[in-house]
């Protein structure tokens, strides 16, 4: 699976909990909360000033560095 801006977070760590440290790296400090766990990465991003597409690189990145 291919993570895009549009993905919720909640499934990214539902199918690559691994990625938790990443997120909690940009300020995203309540992962269990059901309010970042219903938004986007875009969203996410936005509200923790953070560019998108460097975090999905990232993100993408730790995916498949796990297969």
């Amino acid at each position: 699976m291919t993570i895009t801006k549009d993905t919720i977070i909640g499934d990214i760590l539902d199918i690559a909990p691994q990625t938790a440290p990443v997120f909690m790296s940009i300020g995203m400090h309540c992962l269990g909360c059901p309010a970042s766990r219903g938004e986007t990465v875009e969203e996410a991003c936005m509200v923790h000033g953070v560019e998108v597409d460097a975090l999905l690189k990232q993100v993408n990145a730790l995916i498949e560095a796990s297969k």
